[in-house]
């Protein structure tokens, strides 16, 4: 609140059935056991018995090296590629007689290579090492003896030290309980960090513990805790305390968990239980999956191809060199006697050719080795971080009202996001906004609320919709948070003049009443704002304060609120008495709250789902229950969430019976205490009257239809697995224009008659039979439909239940339902559970092959995101839980537009294009090698000088491919997003198909020839100096990697769409920087420069015929590229260069001209609005049609 401090009000005693002692049940049994061995000596962690159980220490580590292992893990990691292994081999091998060149100039380039990556290695790791530090430092309340608690770090914190943890501190590890700032000894406790979920949790001590408030209580306080041994489950604790010469049993209630946070409690008092990383979060900590991208795994085989082109030529050489060295001396007459075959060593012995044959493969693997680029793997890496860089620098992608930008948290993705064919999306806080809102309400039969929802706007377009007349109204944003409601007949105190007053009154007292909620009041402004745990409560306690029923204080034993008094006309404090809080569980889906108000009575508030409301209704409390049923149909099929309101006076001795009972059965050592607290609590809440229901909405991100329209136009198909239940989905499905009218629904579902009387089967297993031959059944009936009519295939939906999912995913019906679902046009997966949601992502992505994203934003998302070939964590309300699982973070799903069609396409463009380019030049340099040798009769003669060969790769043709891989563009971001059927090139990976990196290795050999043999005929014979010498060795060496340098340089230069002043700098500035490097090396000393000095200066520079040569040579060797590029750009157009024509002709827009690009569609677009428009229009059409015949046929009868 704007303003001023604020006040808490909270309460303490919440006595809910699941609260209060623990049971011991059978599993306490176990203590002592395997796996339950843990002994903790409270108060006491210096005793020798505790030192003697070895327990860690509270630091953490989440750092892939230590500085021990940092250099032996990080070259281990480098050398497991295949690539760095082989220069590592060849580095070794140069040292020895049969290399080709010069030890240093081998070694030297590996070294930059391989420290580059290690130097990224290493400040990724000390940036984790940072946090570990931050982390470990933290400080907490450490009891040190006589009762004094002092500040120490976590991480020195033992096993049995008591910790006082105070309001907003994280728990510093795992801890028990012993008693807090409420005299009941409850705290709240926010699990964001553990499990995704905001909502705050609610924890309480042993009763026996409780009463340890000060800090001077723990002075000689001693207790013996026996509990299981760590392990990853965060959801149970099996364990018991020993104190005071008796035994209690410990619950999950009492263990409070590593970087959960404590809130809306001053204090707490725990001891410490597990430490570092046997705490619950740490065992949890698992690697996440290692993602490779479908481009990096086909460049792996091509490396292996090209070590298999090495090998070849290096095999093929050997056996020409061993022939020719075996006739080297033929009757005394050498044949080459250049290498004087009568006194060689036995690298050219022609009595021993065979071992020289073997000698001259090793040197020839060497020597070839630079078809395989050593720079490869490291400028991939500069060039995905940098474009992981300006993801996240993208302003298009950030969102001001959480102030968080887009988070790339990894970069080996970045090229698989061109590449995305199916979205598995999350519902609820992904496509919607996990907020809710109060939109509408029945009351006594009654609708009230005239807000018009989402849905209903969607459905308002729809022939048959009853919402079509009032779609324009109401549509402006709610100045409330959480409240959207209009209606004047209840707003304002107007409600006292509705004829059922009194049902209002009570309905909007339950609201205010029936809840866990805590209020926060302003002390400046005075406003009351609430803490729930959950969306739909907080919206619940807003609409009851807006309507005028303000719940603003609680206490342990109270609820006070501010309401209207009919009577009086005035607003007026009452108190109600809280005696029982029933909790809300998934399994009970309902709450009920148990109080006394200010006349004495008795009351029984209850709130739940439909279907198990109605059943608890009382013969005399159903008066209004088919309009209400009539209702909440109606909001399902609005998209809203409902909850069925009703209550019950009751009897003081029913009361006091119900709470002995109760307070019995919740201190009972049972292995059955939960159930008979149930079956209590069950007799209770029945014979209920019902009041009401309530409608929140989940409202639509912004946004969200236009994404999924232009992602469906770009030919990405959308599943939604969401664990609402069906209804919600599907009209969540028509507001995002994922369904749309005149669209087959297939709907395979569990809640039918038939698998109805299936489940009551005694016997479980001929019931699974049965209901998987139900649910096999109709998918094939599905399929059917699919088969029927292929024309209107694509206009099919797949809607699937969660149960039904349970058997179609079984391995014997999985295929089948797979071909069904990639067959329809939207498949939405109703009430799925997180392992259902994993389950389908892992089957889409193994059996179709193509690349998959999920994305999703709460703690139940996590295995779909990590499943998926890309996860997208939402960093929504729901927690980071799946941000931190994710490998990229985005705050709204609209932003998913801009990631895919613009920098999704622009990456998998330049990586694609990169590495062709990586292969073509070095292709291109490594055969003017063999050319050379060829020449040169296999003699294992390098044609360059050492150092020219080594710095190839790393400068003189390094950078100019790094800026490809980092600015290129075909098209702007705008046009993308104008035809985002451009994505598709991606997604059928056109620019990294067999084909492309064929024709770029044959280019890369034809550079590679023409440069040669034009440079050796023309130097061979002609003069080269002024008085008339042929040009030798090192010229032609020096000529030819000249015209290199300048081929594969302006080859990029031809390459490349979009020119930054950086590509310049770095295409020209490369080839400049060979000449300056020719100058320099060639100047120093000849023991070092060997063949280099002053060649330049003296032999090239002074002879037109090298920079004629070089001329020539660049233009013979780029025509064939040229010529090439410009048949196919002017007969055969990929779809990316038809939109550089319409750019180029200035008629991008023009939608006529256009629209004539967009019909090489790929895919037929089938859902968004887009295509329901298309389909309105075909529908229209038809009718027309129909009309015309029907009039033409009446005027022939006629």
């Amino acid at each position: 609140m704007a303003g001023g401090r604020r006040r808490k009000h909270h309460f303490s005693r919440i006595h809910a059935f699941t609260c209060g002692k623990a049971s011991m049940k059978d599993e306490h049994s176990l203590i002592g056991g395997p796996g339950f061995s843990r002994k903790v000596y409270c108060n006491d962690p210096e005793r020798v018995e505790a030192s003697l159980q070895n327990y860690g220490d509270n630091y953490v580590r989440t750092t892939k090296y230590t500085l021990a292992t940092f250099l032996p893990k990080s070259l281990f990691e480098q050398f497991r590629r295949v690539a760095n292994f082989y220069f590592l081999v060849v580095a070794i091998l140069s040292f020895f007689p049969v290399a080709p060149y010069s030890a240093i100039s081998n070694v030297v380039p590996l070294l930059v290579v391989v420290a580059a990556t290690m130097a990224k290695e290493f400040i990724e790791d000390y940036r984790r090492k940072q946090q570990d530090i931050e982390m470990n430092n933290r400080k907490v309340k450490v009891h040190r003896g006589n009762g004094v608690f002092e500040t120490s770090k976590w991480r020195n914190l033992r096993v049995g030290d008591i910790v006082k943890v105070e309001k907003d501190e994280f728990f510093p590890a795992d801890l028990i309980l012993l008693s807090s700032s409420y005299d009941d000894a409850i705290c709240y406790v926010e699990t964001m960090n553990l499990d995704g979920e905001t909502n705050l949790k609610l924890k309480q001590a042993l009763e026996t513990t409780s009463k340890l408030q000060e800090d001077s209580n723990y002075q000689n306080f001693k207790a013996i805790i026996k509990c299981e041994d760590p392990n990853a489950n965060l959801y149970t604790f099996v364990g018991s305390m020993e104190y005071e010469d008796q035994q209690y049993p410990l619950a999950p209630q009492q263990i409070l968990l590593r970087d959960s946070k404590l809130r809306n409690t001053d204090f707490v008092f725990g001891v410490v239980i597990f430490t570092g990383h046997d705490t619950k979060v740490m065992q949890n900590a698992t690697e996440p999956p290692s993602k490779r991208s479908k481009v990096e795994r086909r460049m792996d085989k091509i490396i292996y191809f090209l070590f298999f082109v090495l090998i070849l030529l290096s095999f093929i050489g050997s056996i020409f060199f061993g022939i020719w060295t075996n006739e080297d001396i033929d009757d005394g007459r050498m044949k080459r006697w250049y290498l004087r075959p009568d006194d060689t060593t036995v690298y050219f012995d022609p009595n021993k050719p065979v071992e020289a044959a073997l000698l001259h493969f090793l040197t020839a693997l060497m020597l070839y080795g630079y078809l395989i680029p050593i720079s490869l793997y490291v400028s991939i890496e500069i060039v995905k971080v940098l474009q992981s860089i300006f993801i996240n620098q993208d302003v298009h992608m950030y969102y001001p009202e959480t102030d968080r930008p887009a988070h790339a948290r990894t970069s080996n993705l970045n090229e698989e996001l061109g590449q995305v064919d199916t979205i598995l999306s999350d519902k609820t806080g992904t496509l919607t906004c996990n907020s809710m809102e109060f939109i509408k309400c029945s009351i006594a039969g009654v609708a009230y609320g005239r807000t018009i929802t989402e849905v209903e706007r969607a459905l308002s377009k729809r022939k048959d919709s009853p919402f079509g007349q009032r779609s324009n109204n109401n549509v402006a944003k709610p100045s409330i948070k959480g409240f959207n409601f209009t209606d004047e007949r209840i707003m304002n105190g107007n409600w006292v003049k509705e004829p059922h007053a009194n049902v209002i009154h009570n309905f909007l007292t339950l609201l205010a009443v029936c809840h866990t909620a805590i209020p926060e009041v302003d002390e400046v402004t005075g406003k009351v704002s609430y803490e729930a745990e959950s969306p739909d409560e907080a919206a619940f306690v807003i609409a009851a304060r807006e309507l005028g029923f303000e719940f603003y204080e609680r206490t342990h034993t109270a609820i006070s609120l501010r309401e209207f008094d009919p009577r009086t006309g005035q607003r007026i404090e009452r108190s109600y008495k809280l005696l029982n809080v029933l909790e809300f569980s998934s399994a009970r889906k309902r709450m009920s709250v148990i109080v006394r108000d200010e006349e004495g009575k008795l009351l029984l508030l209850s709130k739940g789902a439909d279907s198990v409301m109605f059943e608890r209704l009382a013969r005399n409390g159903r008066e209004y229950e088919e309009k209400t049923k009539e209702h909440i149909s109606i909001y399902a099929d609005s998209g809203l969430r409902t909850l069925i309101l009703a209550y019950r006076e009751l009897k003081e001795e029913e009361y006091n019976q119900f709470n002995i009972e109760f307070t019995e059965a919740k201190n009972l050592v049972s292995a059955d205490q939960e159930q008979i607290v149930e079956e209590i609590v069950n007799n209770m809440e029945k014979d209920l009257i019902l009041l009401g229901a309530t409608a929140v909405e989940d409202k639509l991100q912004d946004g969200v239809p236009e994404c999924i329209d232009k992602l469906a136009q770009a030919g990405i198909k959308l599943w939604v697995l969401t664990g609402d239940k069906m209804e919600t989905a599907i009209n969540i499905g028509f507001a995002c224009s994922l369904l749309r009218q005149g669209m087959t629904q297939i709907i395979i579902s569990s809640d039918t008659p038939e698998t109805k009387s299936l489940e009551k089967m005694e016997d479980k297993t001929a019931s699974d039979a049965a209901m998987k031959a139900s649910v096999l059944r109709q998918i094939q009936e599905g399929k059917k439909l699919l088969s029927r009519s292929d024309e209107n295939a694509e206009a099919l939906a797949l809607i699937i239940d969660g149960k039904s999912l349970t058997y179609a995913l079984e391995d014997d019906v999985k295929d089948l339902f797979l071909e069904l679902a990639v067959g329809c046009a939207s498949v939405i997966c109703c009430r799925s559970s997180p392992k259902q949601k994993a389950l389908v992502t892992r089957l889409v992505k193994n059996k179709t092959g193509s690349t998959t994203l999920a994305i999703g934003d709460g703690a139940n998302d996590v295995g779909m995101l990590q499943e998926a070939d890309i996860g997208i964590g939402i960093s929504g309300v729901e927690g980071m839980q799946a941000v931190m699982s994710s490998d990229i973070a985005i705050a709204q799903f609209r932003f998913l537009e801009r990631l895919l069609l613009v920098h999704g396409h622009w990456c998998y463009r330049r990586i694609s294009s990169m590495i062709c380019y990586f292969f073509y030049k070095n292709v291109a340099f490594g055969f003017t090698l063999f050319f050379f040798e060829m020449y040169a009769s296999f003699s294992g003669q390098a044609a360059y000088n050492d150092w020219f060969m080594s710095l190839y790769n790393v400068f003189f043709t390094s950078l100019p491919v790094i800026a490809l891989g980092v600015f290129d563009q075909d098209v702007s971001s705008k046009i993308c997003l104008k035809f985002p059927l451009l994505y598709q090139e991606g997604v059928q990976n056109i620019l990294f198909s067999w084909k492309r990196i064929s024709g770029w290795m044959f280019n890369g050999v034809a550079s590679s020839a023409i440069i040669f043999f034009f440079c050796i005929n023309t130097l061979q014979h002609q003069a080269f100096r002024k008085g008339g010498q042929v040009g030798e060795m090192e010229v032609l060496g020096a000529t030819m990697y000249t015209c290199v340098v300048w081929v594969v340089n302006c080859q990029m230069a031809l390459s490349i769409s979009y020119f930054t002043y950086i590509q310049h700098i770095f295409i020209w500035g490369s080839i400049a920087l060979w000449y300056i490097f020719l100058l320099a090396y060639g100047a120093i000393t000849p023991t070092i420069s060997t063949t280099a000095f002053k060649v330049f200066v003296e032999a090239l520079a002074p002879a037109p015929s090298y920079w004629i040569i070089t001329l020539l040579v660049l233009v013979a060797a780029l025509l064939p590229y040229f010529t090439y590029a410009s048949i196919q750009m002017r007969f055969f157009p990929m779809f990316h260069q038809m939109i550089q024509w319409i750019r180029k002709d200035g008629q991008t827009n023009d939608p006529e001209y256009c629209n004539v690009v967009r019909q090489r569609s790929i895919r037929h677009n089938t859902v968004g609005f887009t295509a329901r428009l298309e389909a309105s229009k075909r529908f229209e059409g038809s009718r027309r049609m129909e009309a015309s015949f029907h009039i033409e046929g009446r005027a022939m009868y006629q």
